[in-house]
């Protein structure tokens, strides 16, 4: 075993790396170089924890060292399977599943601190309040973490809230997921004779169900049961934290209540998350990637790990920074993003009327306005993410640039897509140089001079309506201005409306043309015709 000064050495190397870590995650350039930090930073931490004469009384006895192999063992397998299969596309739904992972790391390690303090005198532990008031911090946020992210995970992957027929998979993780919390609260209030407190448990369980089988994401009294569980779980931490007659620090009623305030908390957490659209994801996975810190701080509160204390904050205070920074890109307050939902209104304008002078075109008829485009910028939206475009757009960029020398860029919005830098992430997946993606401030600075702007997916970040129509839902949405570009192409599909459900004019201007196709044959068939040029 380490001495616990060398503990103390190791924990502060770890907090260093991981400060380097988020600076260097800042800028591409050094990205790797960070995600490199941050694993060392984590290895040393989890040596140094191992190795430390606080270990001793649990890897030396109760736990053991098999036990520790083999859970790092299973994690390694999960990290590797998810680093070699997990395709750039489904990034956001990993992200969400992974913040949930952490909350549940939390929860589980409150209930450990819970069952090792259960019948302890008071007398026999240091500091009493601090540990149950951090158990309680650790168990609630976790619990809202776990089940928000399961929320986000499962809209993100398209089987919860939605009216079309699932596939076998989605069947299996939505009703599984029911199934197991339901029976797992039962058979807690059963060996527990079914006193009041787990009874709780049984009804939150119950009602998340009903929540995630819902085919809609807001019915009444939604934002009614958020409200109650608030509340509820502000008020059984309170009865956690409290003595309850007795002169030990965790008794049988504090542990029913304990599992009680799980309950609630996740059924917290998945109303708070259920309600919330596709267009406000990016805000989710940034709060709950906040959520996750947070709960890992509360958690090295508990065991008395000063590692996990500066990890988690650092996590938890850069997660709020970047959900300030995405509801500012939508011009929301994070209320809003929670408690409302958008949508169009009684002043939002009839589709057939706005599209009515709408100019469909080919990709004969765009490589001919290509041949001559000293500057082409390309906008990336979720609909390149869903059709897997990525590298096909670079492709089209490289031909361009080679066989005409334009100078093409790529003007990327902050909330393009389902999480924070998800369009940035997908366009370094396809080796496109960082020095030709341009932020949304910077590309709108120029756009003006923008012979050609090829649009490929995004609807609400490109809608001028956000600074025109002060009614409109997204009005004072900061966007990339493409409709002061000279000539416009839009590639979609269809003319359906995006997240923000109001129709978008840039698609009827005298300067647009509509290319209806999937993202990803569109730019085949765009690079085709571009060689025949």
């Amino acid at each position: 075993m380490l001495n616990q000064n060398v503990v103390n050495v190791a924990y502060l190397i770890a907090a260093i790396l991981f400060v380097f870590d988020l600076k260097w995650l800042a800028h591409p350039r050094t990205a790797v170089r960070g995600n490199r930090a941050g694993a060392l930073g984590m290895l040393i931490a989890v040596v140094a924890t191992l190795l430390s004469p606080e270990w001793e009384k649990y890897g030396g006895t109760a736990i053991g060292w098999d036990f520790i192999l083999i859970g790092m063992g299973i994690g390694a397998a999960i990290g590797t399977f998810a680093a070699l299969k997990i395709p750039m596309t489904r990034m956001p739904e990993l992200v969400g599943l992974f913040n949930g992972f952490g909350g549940a790391a939390s929860v589980l390690v409150a209930a450990a601190a819970i069952v090792e303090a259960a019948g302890t005198d008071y007398a026999m532990v240091a500091n009493p309040g601090q540990m149950k008031i951090a158990t309680v911090a650790s168990a609630l946020i976790g619990s809202v973490t776990l089940f928000g992210s399961y929320v986000a995970f499962g809209k993100l992957a398209e089987f919860l809230a939605v009216k079309w027929k699932l596939y076998t998979w989605q069947k299996v993780i939505k009703h599984g997921w029911n199934v197991l919390m339901i029976v797992g609260a039962g058979y807690f209030a059963f060996v527990n004779d079914f006193a009041p407190w787990t009874l709780v448990c049984v009804a939150c369980a119950v009602l998340m169900a009903v929540v995630l089988l819902s085919k809609k994401d807001t019915f009444p009294g939604l934002n009614a049961l958020k409200a109650i569980a608030f509340f509820g779980a502000l008020v059984m931490a309170v009865l956690v934290v409290m003595n309850a007659g007795d002169n030990t620090v965790i008794n049988e009623h504090n542990q029913q209540v304990f599992w009680a305030l799980v309950a609630v908390s996740g059924l917290l957490g998945v109303t708070l998350t259920f309600s919330i659209g596709g267009a406000d994801m990016p805000v989710v996975i940034a709060l709950l990637n906040s959520y996750s810190g947070l709960a890992a701080a509360a958690t090295g509160f508990v065991i008395n790990n000063n590692a996990l204390i500066i990890s988690g904050a650092l996590v938890g205070a850069s997660g709020i920074i970047l959900t300030k920074i995405m509801c500012k890109a939508m011009n929301r307050s994070l209320a809003n993003v929670m408690f409302a939902t958008m949508g169009p209104t009684a002043d939002t304008p009839d589709a057939d009327e706005v599209y009515k002078t709408v100019k469909s075109t080919s990709a004969d008829e765009i490589a001919m306005m290509l041949e001559t485009a000293q500057r082409v910028s390309i906008v990336p939206g979720y609909g390149m993410a869903v059709a897997q475009a990525q590298h096909t757009v670079r492709d089209l960029a490289n031909l361009l640039e080679e066989k005409f020398g334009a100078e093409v860029e790529y003007a990327v919005h902050p909330v393009a897509g389902r999480m924070p830098g998800h369009m940035n992430v997908l366009l370094a997946e396809a080796n496109v140089p960082y020095e030709e993606l341009k932020e949304m401030d910077e590309a709108n600075s120029t756009m003006n001079t923008v012979d050609v702007c090829i649009v490929v997916g995004a609807n609400d970040v490109v809608n001028p309506v956000a600074r025109t129509d002060p009614t409109s839902p997204i009005a004072g949405m900061p966007i990339i201005d493409v409709d002061k570009a000279r000539t416009v192409i839009v590639i979609k599909r269809s003319l359906s409306p995006g997240f923000a459900g109001i129709p978008n004019p840039l698609f009827a201007m005298e300067n647009a043309l509509m290319f209806f196709n999937d993202g990803k044959k569109a730019f085949v068939e765009i690079i085709e015709a571009v060689k025949e040029v």
